[in-house]
């Protein structure tokens, strides 16, 4: 048999996942390009400097709980919505008003929440930064803060468009970055905090007026009038899986946060060099395994409703398989270049050559976890098409557990560095979890009760 003919032969649905992954990484690489190209902006304007590591702090302790309420929803939401897409349009109307109604409310209470605890949270998380530093992220929060509604409607209108296999919204990602980086360059030399401040919160504006705009173009809901009500049928199945997934995704969110603080305690401008390594880690893991783990949950949750439940754990099993040694090559690639990539990127202005080889240092530990991450994220998809809530949110815990302890022995000991290692352990011990979970099949008694 030829290559072409094997080719033929591969099952339509896996065609789906790598047509859609294929998309997904194209907007991924765009939209990593402007992400790049503001991390290039921020290190020749502010170097290892006290705005990174107020901007770095700000930016994570202000938006985890939004985006651990949109990462519970970007897996319980899309099977509900794939469902809703053969009901009839008055039926998927009324949940998308009734479920705005309700983002709405919980997106307001988010934004009094953060304003009202930020000098607690200082107090208790930041205590180890300069007054300097403390004062700018109370600047800062302005611009964060209401970056909690917005990221609330980002997500659910993503989750709407991924339900359609439309994944635009991968692309609308960048806009934040793209407004940030426009605004640091029109910035003046000497203007410190503000284009940061109001880069960042244009940016969240933009981003969410198109991607909702989008959302009420791809189905037959609209734009759905936020409305206060539970008449929908969907609720009870949906609270019981938010209930249950909010319980592990609240878990793992504490690990930017706890990266945050074990940084922080290690000594000036860690946050820095920790918020540089990262953000060039999550090009490569966005690009590489994202694109795959988004393209997925769709169409196994489309397999799933269709009662094939065996087809989609086999599909599944290959592509985490296939995605775990590309992972490894991905690793290997990454830690032979990564001198010369952070060196490309960051060093010029008043990022030097000393920062370039901490960073890079506390770069190459990170990628140890990325063969983990890349098999890992199918996995995940499957049992949330399976609706194996509870199994994902124990797993996560597990996880949260384990690099929690592992941050306490090893950032004292190896700093940044031990920070890097403890992530990849929780993701090696995430993916053992999840390949022994989703070599069971599910039983469709258990998944009832879940």
């Amino acid at each position: 048999m030829n290559l072409r003919a094997r080719f033929s032969a591969i099952h339509q649905d896996h065609h789906r996942i790598a047509r859609a992954a294929g998309r997904v990484a194209f907007f991924l690489v765009i939209g990593k390009m402007a992400g790049a190209l503001k991390e290039m902006a921020i290190a020749y304007r502010y170097g290892m400097s006290p705005e990174v590591d107020a901007y770095q702090f700000t930016m994570t302790l202000t938006t985890w709980l939004p985006v651990t309420v949109v990462g519970v929803l970007s897996v319980v939401l899309i099977p509900v919505l794939v469902a809703l897409n053969k009901k009839t349009p008055k039926e998927k109307t009324s949940f998308v008003r009734e479920f705005q109604g309700w983002l709405l409310l919980l997106g307001v209470a988010l934004v009094v929440l953060t304003i009202c605890a930020w000098p607690e949270i200082l107090k208790q998380l930041g205590a180890s930064l300069s007054a300097e530093v403390q004062g700018m992220t109370t600047s800062l929060l302005w611009a964060f803060a209401p970056g909690a509604l917005l990221t609330l409607f980002v997500g659910f209108s993503a989750a709407r468009l991924r339900a359609q296999e439309r994944h635009i919204n991968t692309l609308l990602d960048s806009v934040p970055a793209l407004v940030l980086l426009v605004w640091l360059l029109l910035a003046g030399p000497a203007s410190g905090l503000p284009p940061l401040l109001w880069g960042s919160l244009v940016g969240f504006i933009v981003q969410t007026v198109w991607i909702v705009s989008l959302a009420a173009k791809a189905d037959e809901a609209g734009w759905g009038i936020p409305k206060l009500s539970f008449r929908s049928d969907e609720w009870p199945t949906l609270f019981n899986a938010m209930g249950i997934m909010l319980i592990g995704q609240i878990a793992m969110s504490f690990v930017g946060p706890l990266d945050q603080y074990a940084a922080a305690t290690i000594g000036n401008h860690a946050n820095s060099t920790m918020g540089y390594a990262s953000r060039l880690l999550s090009l490569l893991l966005g690009i590489g395994a994202a694109s795959v783990g988004r393209a997925a949950l769709p169409v196994l949750a489309d397999i799933q409703s269709s009662g094939d439940s065996m087809r989609a754990r086999t599909m599944a099993l290959k592509w985490s398989v296939l995605m775990l040694a590309a992972g490894f090559a991905a690793a290997l690639a990454a830690w032979v270049l990564t001198p010369i990539g952070v060196a490309l990127l960051f060093e010029r202005g008043a990022f030097t050559a000393a920062d370039t080889e901490i960073v890079a240092s506390v770069l190459r530990w990170g990628l140890l976890q990325v063969p983990f991450y890349f098999g890992v994220l199918v996995l995940v998809q499957l049992l949330a098409s399976q609706q194996r809530y509870s199994l994902i949110a124990l797993i996560a815990v597990f996880n949260f557990t384990l690099k929690a302890v592992l941050n306490f022995v090893l950032a004292p000991r190896l700093g940044l560095q031990g920070i890097m290692l403890a992530t990849a352990c929780m993701y090696a011990l995430s993916y053992i979890c999840y390949l022994l979970a989703a070599r069971r099949p599910a039983l469709r008694a258990s998944t009832s009760q879940m």
